[in-house]
This record gives structure tokens, C-alpha cells and sequence, in this order.
């Protein structure tokens, strides 16, 4: 893991920058970054397979209609995962730190990604708001409404940012599970072990339906240990 993200992850990213001036930014990223994910599961013998996408309607699976994918989260290579794993460009939610990061930060700034400033509450609500907006204009994003990867396998509790960005943007959440990062890639490992990555997609919740917060994180948590018992006894079979 460690000799991949050294030598290739920079490569990578200085690729996708010199793409941008024939591309846009948008276009060099989920063109160039995808096989980057793809060419990374082939070389590590980590395939993945998407399950579940044919019951999302059509306007979602052909990126007309923006949405929420929320998901839970076991390992690092989630994120690079659900990049080559989903057929529609979706952007991550990262903390504003993130985009100083050399290499890292520089991929998801051309990515699209939106930032959100933790420094003060009002800074954070303010942050928000604008990620709705960037929402409401069109940008599917994915976030682990955990906050943190689980060490155990099972789900930690949600934060409710994601929940009322949801609510703000008013646009469909898209659970989904991820299963088979703890074996790929366990926690405090940096080796990377062969092993089969299922991602499962679930029907689309309106948040609209529910009269608080509380009940839509109820009804999407559900959701997703649903789809992550179905993601298992498809890895498993």
C-alpha cells in the first residue's frame, strides 16, 4: 500500500493536472481517476463488484438527478473503491484541511470536492449551506456518515451533518455498503491482501418523508445493515 501511494498516487494526479487544460477539471478527474481505481484492483487482485444499481431510477443512473450516497466505512481503500465502483461521478464531503494536502488535496480540488470549514460552528453551518447549494446545482456527493472507518466491522454511530445537508439540499440519500475493505486492507496494515470487494446500492430515501433528523438517520442506518448483510452473503458466496 505504502509503495503503491508513493510512486503511483503522484503520478496519477500529475496526469489528471495536465489533463485539465484539454479536459476541465471535472472530466480529467472521472475519466483518468476510475482507471486509476480499476488498474489498482486488477494489479492487487482486489475486484469489485457493484450490486443493486437497477433499482435506483433511471434519472439517478444517468447522473441527471443529484444525490446523497451514504455508505458505511471499514477501510482506506473505500473511497478509491467507489470511485472505479460507481457509474455515475460522485465527490467526496472532506474536511477543508484536506485540500492542502499534497497530491490528495490537489486530486480532489479537481475532482469537485466540497469542503467544509469545522473551525466554528458558524463557519460549519455556513459551509453547509454552500455544499447544498453546489448540491442542489447538480453535484452528486458521497459521504460516511460514521465519520471514521470501524475497526470491528460494525457500524459506529452517525454524525448528523450529513443528515441535515440532506435535509438542506433536498435531495435523494442513496444508502449503500461496502464490504471486504477490513479484509483487503485491515486497520494499522498498510499491505494490501487480495481479497473481493462488494459494494450494494439500495433504493433512494427522501428525506422530505421524515418529520426530523433523528428518523431519517434511523431509516438510513437500517437501510445500510440491510445492504451490508446482502453484500456479505454475496462475498461470501
Amino acid at each position: 500500500m505504502a509503495v503503491w501511494g508513493m510512486v503511483l498516487v503522484p503520478a496519477v494526479v500529475i496526469g489528471i493536472l495536465l489533463a485539465v487544460p484539454f479536459l476541465g477539471r471535472r472530466r480529467a478527474f472521472f475519466t483518468i481517476g476510475p482507471l486509476y481505481a480499476k488498474g489498482m484492483a486488477w494489479f492487487c487482485h482486489i475486484p469489485f463488484t457493484l450490486k443493486g444499481w437497477e433499482r435506483l431510477p433511471e434519472t439517478i443512473r444517468e447522473g441527471r438527478q443529484p444525490v446523497i450516497f451514504m455508505s458505511n466505512h471499514e477501510s482506506q481503500m473505500d473511497p478509491p473503491v467507489l470511485i472505479g465502483a460507481l457509474p455515475i461521478p460522485a465527490v467526496y464531503i472532506a474536511k477543508k484541511e484536506v485540500k492542502y494536502l499534497p497530491f490528495v488535496g490537489w486530486a480532489a480540488w479537481v475532482a469537485g470536492a466540497i469542503f467544509i470549514d469545522r473551525g466554528d460552528r458558524e463557519r460549519a453551518i455556513r459551509s453547509i449551506r454552500e455544499a447544498a447549494n453546489e448540491i442542489r446545482g447538480g453535484k452528486s456527493v458521497v459521504i460516511f456518515p460514521e465519520g471514521t472507518r470501524s475497526r470491528t466491522g460494525g457500524m459506529l454511530p452517525f454524525k448528523k451533518g450529513g443528515f441535515a445537508l440532506a435535509l438542506d439540499a433536498g435531495v435523494p440519500i442513496v444508502p449503500m455498503a461496502t464490504v471486504g475493505g477490513r479484509e483487503v486492507l485491515p486497520p494499522d496494515s498498510i499491505r494490501l491482501r487480495p481479497g473481493h470487494y462488494v459494494v450494494v446500492v439500495g433504493e433512494p430515501v427522501d428525506p422530505a418523508a421524515h418529520v426530523d433528523r433523528e428518523s431519517l438517520m434511523v431509516e438510513v442506518r437500517s437501510r445500510i445493515e440491510t445492504l451490508m448483510a446482502e453484500a456479505r452473503g454475496t462475498a461470501w458466496s
